[in-house]
């Protein structure tokens, strides 16, 4: 009875905290399209698994994902080597790219950027 206890209070611990959480996903032309629809916000996180300063992003956007303030945020994951069309659509040359999205519209991007405070900005421009 006490182990079911303790496993319904870490489930009900952990379903918390993904509802306070922002998504992270690969990229879907359909999803993007209804976020745009919907006026929500959204972060494209162009990446490359070779990439050092992609590395670097990654637990910066993981931890900022987790924070209440950000959690309709979705961030959408853009291969840099096998989506060469997204990167024509939305003007990448570089891996590292992040842009921030409200709805439609692009508010800010930043390439190479793997600074904690400068990226929060970043992601902060896609909630307004």
């Amino acid at each position: 009875m006490k182990t079911a206890k303790i496993a319904c209070t870490l489930l009900l611990a952990a379903l918390a905290s993904s509802a306070a959480a922002g998504e992270i996903a690969p990229y879907d032309q359909a999803r993007f399209d209804a976020l745009a629809r919907a006026d929500k916000p959204v972060l494209l996180d162009v990446q490359a698994s070779w990439c050092p300063t992609c590395k670097a992003q990654k637990p910066i956007l993981e931890s900022l994902m987790t924070q209440a303030a950000y959690r309709d945020v979705t961030t959408l994951t853009i291969d840099f080597d096998a989506d060469q069309a997204l990167l024509r659509r939305y003007r990448v040359g570089m891996q590292s790219t992040l842009i921030a999205f409200h709805g439609a519209r692009e508010v800010g991007r930043s390439v190479g950027d793997t600074k904690q405070a400068s990226i929060e900005s970043l992601v902060r421009l896609s909630l307004h």
